[in-house]
């Protein structure tokens, strides 16, 4: 009893009952406290600041002075390079890291634009005695193939002529072309294979067999319209790929057209600024925007902005089970559009930029040591395939001084894309 109570019972009542209450002994640490976990890698890394005082020489020694150039190294817990990290400096093609930040913070990633189909007048006989009118929601790739499933589906419900015109509202693009007028006769010419030119025959070749040849046939011309008739009666909504396979089509072949269109999606080149001001915690000292794209030298971002936007999206993609290893290029991995002619380390994920005289790489090397190493090069002068090499052998350089630690899924998501795809359109219902 005595020894229950001692656990008990404060020392002054411990007193009264004869037993002098026992001196408080310190409470060991448990494991957990004591464990690696709480000693965070800081500290600097001589290696690494060696690395990038050497890549700087070798610049120098290609007649490229390190004055023109831009370097920032860190983990989340230390600063390991920083040559004008914190200078705004063209930032090419890697304005679309803000872009797909400003997107992802915008719309889910399972997000689908909308394409939707009307006609008006009667339809009797798959003959539409009115006029076809397409609405655009902002897909912002709807290409050829796009627009053979569309017609696919359309042949399929018993359509095979417009007697009509056909009308283009809304935010709608066809192959990158945000002219409704230039729009409109694209999509006239994919639903009607009797106007297909050799590089429309060369996509439908690599649709899978059985997609429909159709021959829609539009009487009269292209016109834009701001509303839709009260008759126009709904045919089909055709849903674009997700936002997340989207970013990683735009990311992988720096499609410049996919990311105007996104940020104008968003509002323009300055509420995406906005968004990566508030999101990212970026100082509006070190981003300046005047497009979506990075189409301008006048798109200046700090290199170590750069990595705090990547931070930034990987916090809003984790949460959602993603990573930038789902949106970006990633070494040893993806071998189209901009990896071409790279030597990236496996499991490396990356952004690059080019525009006149500016060459960049930015991205993530996952790392046992340091876990997520954020870097950005801003490189500046008229040698890109010097910058390249140069900032592939850096690359690859920190790769080998760490132990990497990519986790790749055997097939991600959005790796693998199916343009044409009729199950994304889906049918009104009589």
């Amino acid at each position: 009893m005595r020894n229950i109570l001692s656990l008990m019972l404060p020392g002054f009542l411990m007193n009264l009952l004869g037993q002098q209450p026992q001196p408080l002994q310190p409470i060991p640490l448990m494991s957990w406290e004591s464990s690696a976990i709480f000693a965070l890698p800081t500290q600097d890394d001589p290696t690494v600041a060696a690395m990038v005082t050497n890549y700087l020489k070798n610049l120098s020694a290609l007649g490229l002075g390190s004055q023109n150039q831009r370097v920032w190294i860190e983990t989340e817990w230390a600063e390991l390079a920083n040559q004008g990290g914190t200078v705004p400096t063209s930032a090419a093609s890697l304005t679309k890291v803000a872009t797909t930040l400003a997107s992802v913070e915008t719309w889910p990633l399972d997000h689908r634009f909308e394409t939707r189909i009307y006609h008006t007048g009667n339809l009797v006989n798959g003959v539409v005695n009115g006029d076809l009118i397409v609405e655009g929601t902002g897909d912002p790739m709807f290409v050829w193939e796009e627009a053979i499933a569309v017609a696919q589906s359309l042949t399929q419900a018993g359509i095979r002529q417009i007697k009509g015109n056909l009308f283009i509202m809304g935010q709608f693009a066809m192959n990158f072309k945000t002219d409704p007028l230039i729009a409109g006769e694209l999509f006239k010419q994919g639903i009607n294979s009797e106007q297909w030119s050799t590089v429309v025959e060369s996509q439908y070749a690599k649709l899978p067999d059985g997609t429909i040849r159709s021959k829609i046939a539009i009487a009269g011309r292209v016109q834009k319209t701001d509303q839709l008739p009260r008759n126009a009666k709904l045919l089909l909504k055709h849903q674009s790929l997700t936002l997340a396979e989207l970013l990683k089509q735009m990311n992988l072949y720096s499609n410049n057209a996919m990311s105007e269109m996104l940020a104008e999606l968003v509002g323009g080149h300055e509420a995406v600024r906005q968004i990566i001001i508030k999101t990212a915690k970026v100082s509006p000292d070190e981003i300046q925007l005047v497009n979506g794209s990075g189409l301008s030298v006048d798109n200046r971002i700090s290199p170590r902005a750069v990595c705090q936007i990547f931070q930034a999206l990987e916090q809003q993609l984790v949460a959602k089970q993603m990573s930038v290893t789902d949106l970006f290029p990633v070494g040893g991995r993806d071998k189209d559009g901009t990896m071409h002619w790279r030597e990236i380390p496996y499991g490396v994920a990356i952004k690059t930029g080019t525009l006149a005289q500016v060459s960049a790489l930015a991205g993530m090397i996952p790392t046992k040591e340091r876990g997520q190493v954020w870097f950005a090069i801003l490189n500046s002068g008229g040698n890109i395939e010097g910058f390249r090499n140069q900032q592939d052998q850096l690359l690859q350089q920190l790769s080998t001084h760490w132990q990497l630690t990519p986790i790749l899924p055997p097939i991600s998501p959005v790796i693998q894309v199916f343009l044409g795809d009729p199950s994304r359109n889906i049918l009104a219902k009589e």
